[in-house]
């Protein structure tokens, strides 16, 4: 009877706890969220909650949060809770405290107290250290909840005793930038408000491998959608920005999309557009992937089906890798100074697509061999056992079940490239006036070799990011020059989101012919 009654008061206080941390995590949640949305100014120091300031009313979430997160630790700590903390929080959650608060200190000893470069770092050193010390030597459950739970109250206090107001300004010496209170106080409310809660979620599982565990799903978690609403958001912004300018004059019957078919004419009656702009990127989009892609592909296949993995294998992967990092313009600068003296002199289109297709090769050749990496090698065995060739194996077997893998890479690729600005400057730079490059209607066969000619590849051509780099430096503060480049900006974004459901379509009908 007595083992009962302990059983239920075990699983009573549980719960109490469990209930507790939701709570904190919850909370924590919300503040999170209005704090970010303070940081793009889309709500102010002037918008009331219940009759309350935004920010004082987050502060006071932020404030329960921490007394509630101390509250779990010290219950944890004393038995009225029932959790099974490690030891230790860890040297990782050590360091990570000691690192903030060697920040936080030498950012009020220098900036607040005035101490030279040997006082603060003197003093911050030691804050840290004790930081560090304090949390590394303290039980799991006190190290995890105690620090964020008591950085939240202080942040949460300074902002409602009015300390940090949206008023404050501090300018940092040696810095020309000013930081505002209007900025400060809700980047302050999230960075507490995540610590606070990742404090709140290994104490709702208790501590311990589970607690962790659930914890850094948490972060990831928050990570994944704050990056997927900043992605939303931007595409909502440039949308709301160019749909205006760049619908002007659309009709259905009969159809008529101004800004999509016409050219720039410099004439005040006719509605601009960017039709030359959107045929230049296609084209070089088409070339740079006719460059490109067979070349990375035929590459990945002899590296990982021919070549022996030795130092030569591994040279090529540092130096794919290399080239994968380098920045475009550099790729720009090789095109201007090796390319444009052997194709005419000039800028041309087809430069453009020859060193897109350099950009494009390197991720292509990372994921094509890891696609075919990725192929089982029973595949390859079954194939041999029916006597099969080692290419016809290749072709037929390994190819198609790395194609989706393969596309992955494309897209990517294709996404990266078709909105670069820095290498088309300098090795295809078209004006605004320029004509639409006919490719298709230039071909002409000769009798010399390489017996096919075409003039429109061999000419400047304009691309829609080269278009809204030159409306931009012709200055945005205009208005019809702003709403221009709204608009450029806008078409932009759908060329190169049309790219990437192009290439997700064909990876789904390639996954379900394997699938098949």
């Amino acid at each position: 009877m007595s083992y009962t009654a302990e059983s239920e008061l075990v699983v009573d206080n549980t719960s109490t706890a469990e209930r507790l941390a939701s709570a904190v995590v919850g909370l924590g949640l919300v503040t999170f969220v209005f704090s970010l949305v303070g940081v793009t100014q889309v709500v102010t120091a002037e918008t009331t909650i219940l009759g309350i300031s935004l920010y004082d009313f987050l502060a006071g979430g932020l404030l329960l949060m921490g007394v509630g997160t101390v509250s779990l630790g010290i219950g944890s700590r004393t038995g009225v809770f029932n959790t099974s903390p490690d030891a230790t929080p860890g040297a990782v959650t050590a360091a990570l405290f000691g690192l903030g608060a060697f920040a936080l200190a030498g950012l009020v000893a220098s900036q607040s107290l005035g101490l030279g470069t040997v006082g603060w770092l003197l003093g911050a050193t030691l804050v840290g250290g004790v930081t560090f010390a304090g949390v590394a030597l303290a039980p799991e459950d006190i190290g995890s909840t105690l620090p964020p739970g008591v950085a939240a109250i202080g942040v949460a206090v300074a902002i409602l005793a009015g300390i940090i107001t949206p008023a404050f300004a501090w300018e940092p010496e040696g810095f020309s930038a000013t930081l505002t209170g209007s900025m400060a106080i809700p980047l302050l409310l999230a960075a507490s408000t995540l610590v606070t809660m990742w404090g709140g979620a290994k104490a709702y599982e208790g501590y311990g491998s589970k607690g962790r565990q659930t914890a850094a799903y948490l972060l990831v978690g928050i990570n994944a959608v704050s990056i997927i609403a900043v992605l939303v958001a931007l595409l909502l912004f440039i949308a709301s920005k160019g749909i205006g300018p760049a619908f002007e004059g659309f009709s259905l019957v009969p159809f008529e999309w101004p800004f999509v078919t016409n050219g720039y004419s410099f004439r005040p009656e006719v509605v601009n557009g960017v039709f030359p702009a959107i045929m230049g990127t296609i084209w070089l989009v088409i070339g740079a992937v006719i460059t490109g892609v067979p070349v990375a592909v035929a590459a990945a296949i002899f590296l990982t089906e021919y070549a022996e993995q030795g130092r030569f294998v591994g040279a090529v992967e540092i130096a794919t890798n290399g080239l994968w990092s380098t920045p475009s313009v550099v790729y720009g600068l090789f095109g201007y100074a090796f390319l444009i003296p052997r194709l005419g002199g000039t800028t041309s289109l087809i430069s453009g697509m020859l060193v897109l297709g350099f950009m494009l090769m390197p991720l292509c050749l990372i994921t094509s061999r890891e696609a075919i990496k990725a192929v089982p090698d029973e595949y390859r065995d079954a194939s041999a056992a029916l006597g099969v060739s080692r290419w016809e194996t290749i072709r037929s077997v390994v190819l198609p079940a790395a194609m989706p893998g393969i596309l992955t890479g494309v897209i990517l690729g294709v996404g990266r490239i078709a909105g670069e600005t820095a290498p088309i400057l300098l090795v295809m730079a078209g004006g605004l006036r320029d004509d639409a490059p006919n490719v298709l209607g230039s071909f002409e066969f000769i009798s010399s070799p390489p017996f096919v000619a075409n003039d429109a590849l061999l000419e400047s051509a304009p691309a829609l990011p080269y278009q809204l780099y030159a409306t931009i430096t012709a200055g945005v503060s205009a208005e019809n020059a702003a709403a221009f480049g709204w608009a450029t900006a806008f078409v932009l974004l759908v060329v190169v989101l049309s790219f990437y459901a192009l290439g997700i379509a064909s990876r789904l009908y390639f996954r379900r012919r394997l699938n098949a």
